[in-house]
């Protein structure tokens, strides 16, 4: 991997970072697991920039260090598994998804991505009871990856203009 290669992939993971501890001050939502994710404008960018491998590796880096700054270390477990699942129904819906619908492959990645951690919930507490809050995760992953996945259109179209 060549030094400018490495150096785009410290500003983005650095960057998606940054986003992440900024959202950490924003006030929870009532419902468990539910916030708007705006790191993942830096993930949505990659996957469709970058290989699968450079994307995997801003994104698990971001997770890693994220939940060391942000003091729950516990929540590894629960991000990774839901950004696993999304990643890989991402790498497939970049073969199918344009460029210019960047924002359907981040909302049906929003929704892999709650699926995996109400996945891991289940798992982890032994119980089905969690399954009711999905509904709530599905809507609000729509939105939120809506959100998300408009911001990365834009930001690929404006970076595109640049070049």
């Amino acid at each position: 991997m060549s030094a400018k290669k490495l150096t785009q992939l410290s500003l983005l993971t650095a960057i998606a970072l940054i986003i992440f501890v900024i959202e950490l001050r924003i006030p929870d939502i009532r419902i468990p697991g539910v916030k708007l994710g705006l790191a993942n404008i830096v993930t949505v960018y990659a996957m469709y920039n970058y290989s699968p491998k450079e994307t995997f590796m801003i994104l698990s880096v971001r997770i890693l260090l994220g939940s060391v700054f942000g003091g729950n270390v516990s929540a590894i477990i629960y991000s990774m598994s839901g950004a696993l699942l999304c990643f890989c129904g991402m790498l497939i819906l970049r073969r199918i998804i344009d460029k210019k619908y960047i924002w359907l492959c981040s909302i049906i990645g929003a929704v892999l991505h709650n699926t995996g951690q109400i996945l891991t919930a289940v798992i982890m507490m032994k119980t089905t009871a969690v399954f009711s809050y999905f509904p709530f995760l599905i809507v609000a992953g729509c939105i939120a990856g809506a959100f998300t996945g408009m911001c990365a259109q834009i930001l690929i179209s404006r970076i595109n203009l640049t070049k």
